[in-house]
């Protein structure tokens, strides 16, 4: 397996996507996710997803901002960049609605039977670390972030993931608020 520089990836990444993610990955507005400390495999791919692959029409992951950004970038820069931003700690954000910690605290955890929504945690884990190259680290993500990917994917205007489509079609907009608003306290 090739080894990937991370000092190389941090001068791409400060010099293009330092603007709206933080110099060191951890942006400062929720628009924005925090990068830092995410597994190296799924940034990785979440670049390739916003680039268009030979044959087809529009990339997997449409936004007009990261599109253009990630286009410009190889495939050596997108494994760089993940591999400095694996290296960074993130800084957590935190729960802010005490009103709905306990409904996304029973989605995380125990899902919802009756919609077929299976437990957060069963893929991310019980804090959020998420599972390298398969599940993304989402603990400690602004809340705004997570429930603005979570109708994404529910709407079908992110569509880079079949099963996480499915779920969050099942889930109100309270309920992945709540969800959402759990997530940024995990550790």
């Amino acid at each position: 397996m090739p080894k990937y520089d991370a000092a190389k990836g941090k001068t791409v990444f400060t010099a293009q996507c330092a603007a709206c993610h933080g110099a060191d990955g951890n942006s400062a507005s929720p628009m924005y996710p925090k990068l830092a400390g995410q597994h190296p495999e799924y940034l990785y791919k979440q670049l390739a997803n916003f680039k268009v692959e030979p044959g087809k029409q529009k990339p997997q992951r449409e936004n007009a901002i990261m599109n253009g950004m990630a286009a410009a970038l190889t495939d050596e820069d997108m494994h760089n960049i993940a591999a400095y931003l694996s290296s960074v700690e993130m800084k957590p954000d935190s729960a802010k609605n005490k009103d709905t910690i306990e409904l996304g605290q029973s989605i995380y955890r125990g899902g919802i039977a009756e919609k077929k929504v299976p437990a957060c945690a069963s893929c991310h884990g019980p804090t959020g670390a998420g599972i390298p190259s398969q599940y993304p680290r989402i603990g400690g993500q602004f809340a705004q972030y997570t429930d603005s990917q979570l109708v994404a994917f529910s709407q079908g205007t992110r569509h880079n993931n079949e099963a996480m489509s499915m779920i969050a079609s099942r889930l109100s907009d309270k309920e992945m608020k709540a969800v959402a608003d759990y997530v940024a306290g995990l550790r």
